[in-house]
This record gives structure tokens, C-alpha cells and sequence, in this order.
């Protein structure tokens, strides 16, 4: 089975570099005007979807005649008291920085913590794979992807070393061994522009 995971296009948080985890922001004027100039796979008889809007607006546009499985789990980290905001808003904000010198690990105040995010993206994943029907191709966020590949992957990397920009994934070749799904021959995916 190949395994496609895309994240989705840019979203008004996006484009100011915010913390957008549970808050379900449509999809931006530019976000959307760049999904529409890729090509579209309408082919695609499944695609698997986090709740959130940004994922199944992205899905829709990608993949038009794609029925959307929605998993619950494939959504986005929630950044407690740093929802909404950026960087620069928090450069003096104690408990960010906290986090920020924890290298991210630390729960988020009020939100999650980065390894039970990533542990519940992965069992939300292994969860698609079940439903999947030949190849897996997901609609997610960049945390998600991060979370499955570092997990998944082999040989192992970092999370970080997966960070994707919008619309853009890692794709891979998934076997069972010893009753483990593991991720081979991974490597970046980008969407191609319309002719």
C-alpha cells in the first residue's frame, strides 16, 4: 500500500504565522487560489480527512469526487493558551518560552502535550489504514504528518525533519512487520502545478 499524507492550504492563522490548532478556520482567498492551480486527482475514490474545515475544504478542491473519511484523530495539536496567537506576540510571555526551551515537548498550558498529540495522531492513523481500500491518501495538518512519519518511518528521523509547508506531504510505501505498520521509501510529495 502507498501512503500519502498532504498537509492542507494556507488559512488566514497561516498566513500570519499563528498557532492554529483546535480553532476551525476555512481555508484563506490565497489558500484557496493556490489549491485550485494544482492538479486535481478525480480519480481518488477515498480520502481521509481530519474534522476540521481547512482539511475537508483542501479535499475537496484536490480531490472532487473523493468521499471524505473523517477520523477525529488526525486533527491538529491544540495549543492551549497560544492558540490564535504568534511568536512575536508571545516573545515575552513566560509560559511560552518555557515551552519553546522545552523544544516543544512540554504540555502546551491548557492545550497538549506533544507526545500524547502525536500518539493519538498515530492511533488515528493506524485507524484509516483499517478503512483503507488500496492506497491511503490523507488531508491533514502539519503536526499530524510530523507525528505518523517520525513514528512510523524507517529509518528513523526526526519530527521536524518532516515539517511540511502547505500543500506539500511525505509519501511512502507501508508494510506490516511483526504486526507494526512501517513506513518505507519515504519521500517529500508536491502537488503538481495545472497544466
Amino acid at each position: 500500500m502507498r501512503v500519502l499524507m498532504i498537509r492542507h492550504a494556507k488559512t488566514p492563522g497561516n498566513e500570519e504565522r499563528r498557532y492554529i490548532g483546535r480553532t476551525d478556520e476555512p481555508l484563506s482567498e490565497i489558500g484557496i487560489a493556490e489549491a485550485e492551480a494544482l492538479e486535481k486527482d478525480p480519480s481518488l475514490e477515498f480520502v481521509f480527512v481530519s474534522p476540521y474545515r481547512r482539511a475537508k475544504e483542501t479535499a475537496s478542491i484536490l480531490f472532487p469526487n473523493a468521499k471524505q473519511i473523517v477520523i477525529d484523530g488526525l486533527r491538529e495539536m491544540d495549543f492551549g493558551v497560544f492558540e490564535g496567537r504568534n511568536a512575536d506576540e508571545m516573545e515575552n510571555d513566560r509560559q511560552y518560552r518555557a515551552w519553546v526551551d522545552s523544544m516543544c515537548e512540554d504540555p502546551c498550558p491548557g492545550g497538549e502535550k506533544k507526545a500524547d498529540f502525536a500518539a493519538r495522531c498515530v492511533d488515528a492513523f493506524l485507524e484509516a489504514l483499517k478503512l483503507a481500500q488500496g492506497d491511503a491518501v490523507f488531508v491533514v495538518h502539519g503536526g499530524t504528518v510530523m507525528s505518523v512519519f517520525e513514528a512510523l518511518a524507517e529509518p528513523k528521523r526526526s519530527y521536524y525533519s518532516y515539517s511540511v509547508k502547505n500543500l506539500a506531504g511525505w509519501q511512502a510505501d507501508c508494510a506490516v512487520e511483526n504486526g507494526i505498520p512501517v513506513l518505507r521509501n519515504t519521500a517529500p510529495y508536491l502537488i503538481k502545478e495545472k497544466e
